[in-house]
């Protein structure tokens, strides 16, 4: 059944055609007195459907970049050596071409994040693997050869210590988006052994570089879009960001809060500054007194760390001698 135009609709098709914005003849279609320019066609290739738009797809980069940083200082320390670690790309790919791009053998490790269902792929290039082994040992990883073989009991005991690190930081990056844990599942060396979802299902691939040294390897995390799928309305530009920036916030007055409160500093408070002589100094004895310019009842200067930074005076305080705060002072100021 055709549609009804209203009169409203009607009116406004006839002033157009008046103003020769609209012509009778539906071959010939004008806009502001020139000809609309064709329809632009683009191939769509159904092997391989871009299921995540380029907006969620930088918005997935930027969660990421911030997994990167924090887990390139969280290796630095752990290694005693700089390690750098950053995206390199941000691609979908399907997940049969993302298995035939990976070595064999490999590090491939099967991650779950409940609440989302289904899972997750983290793979380790051995050639920055090995380099981590061996500095776990003590090398040096000088002209070290690259075994071409699976990692043995001890060595993939060693490297889940990496990978407690690294799946500790994509939580915390995560957790600004949905409130997961990452845990590893399984862990195997043949990467066309495991088929986590069918061959031409699409799934987000971003990749890393890790550099220590002289070495560098790949990491990439592969995440099928099935397990995404529930969350990719959170993953738009603009509420990504404005949602990213209050759950930091909201976690770094947090942890800076708990971290303070534990911190111990040295507190020093400085009475008064005088010259004697070196034969006077040697000959003190308890009980002598030292003459100073400084009254009594004057402010004292109180360092935290070495830094200036209140002023106080002299007291009492259930039988201890005290010092009572009076103002803050900066690196400039007299007392």
């Amino acid at each position: 059944m055709a549609d009804v135009l209203d009169q409203a609709e009607v009116d406004a098709l006839l002033a157009a055609v008046d103003t020769g914005q609209v012509t009778d003849d539906k071959d010939d279609v004008l806009v502001g007195g020139r000809q609309k320019a064709p329809p632009e066609v683009r191939t769509y290739d159904f092997k391989r459907p871009e299921r995540v738009s380029k907006d969620q797809m930088r918005a997935l980069e930027a969660i990421h970049e911030g997994f990167a940083r924090n887990f390139g200082a969280s290796l630095s320390g752990f290694l005693r050596t700089i390690v750098e670690v950053r995206v390199t790309t941000t691609e979908q790919l399907t997940y049969s071409e993302f298995i035939y791009s990976l070595p064999n053998p490999t590090v491939f490790n099967l991650l779950g994040a409940p609440p989302l269902e289904g899972q997750m792929c983290l793979e380790l290039s051995p050639l920055i693997i090995y380099p981590i082994i061996d500095r776990l040992l003590g090398g040096s990883n000088a002209e070290m050869y690259v075994p071409q073989r699976p990692l043995t009991s001890i060595e993939q005991r060693l490297i889940s210590r990496i990978l407690d690190r690294a799946l500790s930081n994509l939580t915390e990056v995560w957790s600004a988006l949905v409130e997961v844990k990452f845990r590893l599942n399984e862990t195997e060396s043949n990467p066309h052994l495991v088929q986590i979802v069918a061959p031409n299902e699409v799934v987000v691939v971003v990749g890393f570089e890790l550099k220590m040294g002289a070495r560098a390897g790949t990491m990439s995390l592969c995440i099928p879009f099935n397990v995404i799928e529930p969350v990719m309305d959170k993953l738009a530009t603009q509420s990504w960001l404005l949602y990213q920036q209050k759950a930091i916030s909201e976690r770094q007055v947090h942890e800076l809060s708990a971290n303070v409160k534990h911190t111990k500093v040295d507190l020093c408070a400085f009475l008064a500054e005088t010259t004697i002589k070196l034969g006077d100094l040697l000959t003190l004895q308890p009980g002598d007194i030292l003459e100073t310019d400084r009254l009594a009842s004057s402010e004292v200067e109180v360092q935290v760390e070495g830094r200036r930074k209140f002023a106080g005076r002299l007291g009492k305080y259930k039988d201890l001698r005290a010092i009572k705060v009076t103002r803050h002072i900066d690196e400039g100021t007299r007392v």
